[in-house]
């Protein structure tokens, strides 16, 4: 079996298989992007922007196309498929407006005399790996700030993307990037790992599995490389007081299927107050059950496949397994191929594994808490702390658990408000870097200080 293929969930049907790079292919890139590296850095900062610029306006411009190939290679409804797109565009745009705040000096106040800046200037080729949920999405925020500092980057996406990924890189390269800033290759795992080795490569991004990430961040610790991780979560969706309960049990059942319950930062963790509990577990229950897993190629399609049969299975066992542990299944709980029922599951404790497990997929689970106090101890319960999310009514108490959730982002009484000015990124095993925002631009650059006399 090729480790690059693109097989349809919705069907089970393999449309097309990928060779994998030779090693001679993978040394060619390599060399590639590091001579394309010293040329793109000294491209004045305007002219890399209308590169970038050109990149969004080809998402744009090829966005039904980019869709299919999504859909095809892991089953997100052609809907979303294109909002997917249209967001990386957004971001890719974001970058190429902000230029100048990424490129420019800072200055510093300083005690004696004289003038000190701190510099911004790119570090080289950096490598980037990345996941099979958002095929275009997470590329453009790991590429587009870096491309803007004066980065080049080697992308090795999943191996279920290899449709994507080489439209992509036709994307960059029709935008007007120089041979070599971006080079889209078929890595193994070893290949990957020689290319962080390499001195010439100064960096490595990975987007994925805890397992993953700790793989990649072993690689760079030996060869001293900086590494960006974004890693799993478990978000939690805590609600304390609401004017309008509907409105919130929409907002979780919209934050649980998002990507067909394959997101890192979506809403897994439903954490009502005991006077709520009731109600909302009842609307919520009743509102995913209405929903089925249907074509995505439908335009009207909420929920599709899962990414794969294999993912499928996996959140079965884990499901299965938190059933034999105690827990009660309210609704859904089964499969059909890689089609999943939206389900839910009551009666977790501390105990089980799904506590503390992340389940990837159109499954939540559902906690009582007699209080705010309690609402946070099951919130931080667990070893991610990537997104939150808070529902109350009462401003002083908005504030008060923000505060105190351990996440690297909380949105107060809403969802899906991803935006490419605001940083992405988590604490605890769910990462250690940010993207998105000014942010994402100062994970791979040399803060160079520059110190003048009077």
């Amino acid at each position: 079996m090729t480790a690059y293929a693109v097989t349809n969930p919705a069907t089970g049907q393999t449309l097309a298989t990928y060779d994998t790079s030779t090693d001679a292919e993978i040394a060619e890139s390599i060399a590639r992007a590091h001579a394309a590296a010293s040329a793109w850095a000294t491209v004045a900062p305007e002219e890399r922007a209308a590169v970038i610029r050109r990149i969004a306006e080809l998402h744009r411009e090829r966005r039904e196309e980019l869709a299919a190939i999504i859909v095809r290679e892991m089953g997100k409804p052609i809907a979303a498929a294109i909002g997917e797109v249209d967001f990386a565009a957004d971001i890719i745009e974001f970058y190429a407006d902000n230029i100048f705040r990424i490129t420019g000096d800072e200055p510093l106040d300083i005690l004696g005399e004289g003038t000190a800046v701190v510099r911004r200037s790119p570090l080289g080729a950096l490598l980037g790996i990345m996941p099979w949920n958002f095929p275009a999405y997470q590329v453009a925020r790991f590429a587009a700030p870096n491309l803007a500092i004066g980065n080049t980057i080697i992308l090795k996406h999943a191996g279920q993307c290899p449709a994507s990924s080489a439209f992509l890189e036709r994307i960059y390269a029709d935008a007007g990037l120089p041979d070599g800033a971006y080079i889209n290759v078929y890595a193994t795992n070893e290949q990957a790992a020689r290319i962080i080795a390499d001195p010439r490569v100064q960096g490595v991004s990975v987007t994925g599995s805890e397992l993953a990430g700790a793989a990649v961040a072993e690689v760079a610790g030996r060869h001293l490389k900086k590494v960006a991780l974004e890693l799993g979560g478990s978000d939690p969706f805590i609600v304390l007081s609401a004017h309008d309960l509907d409105a919130v049990v929409q907002a979780g059942v919209d934050a649980r299927l998002d990507n067909n319950g394959q997101s890192c930062n979506g809403a897994k963790r439903f954490i009502i107050i005991d006077g709520l509990y009731d109600a909302f577990v009842s609307k919520f229950v009743a509102a995913l059950a209405a929903v089925r897993p249907e074509d995505p190629t439908q335009e009207d399609t909420v929920l599709g496949p899962l990414a794969s049969l294999a993912a499928a299975e996996r959140l079965q066992e884990q499901i299965d397994r938190a059933v034999a542990q105690g827990a009660t299944v309210l609704t859904g709980g089964a499969r059909k191929g890689a089609f999943f029922e939206p389900t839910v599951l009551a009666d977790v404790t501390p105990g089980m594994d799904a506590y503390r497990e992340e389940l990837f997929g159109p499954a939540a689970t559902v906690y009582r808490a007699a209080d705010e106090d309690e609402a946070l101890e099951i919130a931080n319960g667990t070893p991610f702390g990537l997104g939150s999310y808070l529902f109350t009514t009462d401003d002083v108490q908005a504030a008060r658990v923000a505060d105190r959730i351990e996440a690297g982002m909380v949105y107060v009484n809403l969802v899906l408000a991803d935006s490419p000015e605001l940083p992405f990124g988590g604490i605890k095993r769910s990462g250690t870097s940010r993207e998105l925002g000014l942010l994402a631009a100062d994970e791979f650059v040399n803060r160079k200080l520059i110190r003048m006399a009077p």
